[in-house]
């Protein structure tokens, strides 16, 4: 399986590709195996949403996971750019407990590209899985100019 690192705001994130699609972004280090034509494309296109040029990801996706995970990840998917939605909001949506859907949440194998930070409690910020935890949450919110969601 190709594997590359490559440096983020957020800090280093390893990506990996199966069979032409994207299946995991980690802030874990995993041993890099070469590049391939999808992860430069998916490294352009971290860049360019890190530099505020780029608000959608359009790359094949692979979520290699529970059921519940893979559509907790379809719901995420579908909440744009600079906006949230609660746990509870897609626990309803689901038919499952919020809590379920935070632990699916926290079990998202391509964070950022998946965007399960734009996922909150309803009082809180929500857990994140990522490296730096809830602060890199608040940075990506940010980023996508949710700030007023922080206050």
């Amino acid at each position: 399986m190709p594997t590359i690192r490559h440096d983020t705001p957020t800090g280093p994130l390893w990506l990996s590709e199966e069979d032409g699609a994207l299946t995991g972004t980690s802030w874990r280090a995993r041993p890099e195996t070469g590049t391939t034509a999808l992860l430069a494309e998916a490294t352009a296109q971290l860049d360019a949403y890190f530099a505020a040029e780029r608000q959608d990801f359009d790359l094949p996706l692979r979520v290699q996971a529970s059921a519940l995970t893979t559509c907790v990840c379809t719901l995420m998917r579908a909440i744009p750019f600079g906006q949230t939605r609660t746990y509870g909001d897609l626990a309803k949506e689901l038919g499952v407990p919020a809590q379920a859907v935070g632990q699916a949440c926290g079990a998202n194998p391509i964070p950022i590209i998946i965007p399960c930070h734009r996922v909150l409690g309803a009082n809180s910020l929500g857990g994140f899985s990522g490296e730096g935890g809830v602060e890199t949450k608040v940075q990506l919110l940010r980023l996508e100019g949710a700030a007023s969601l922080l206050i």
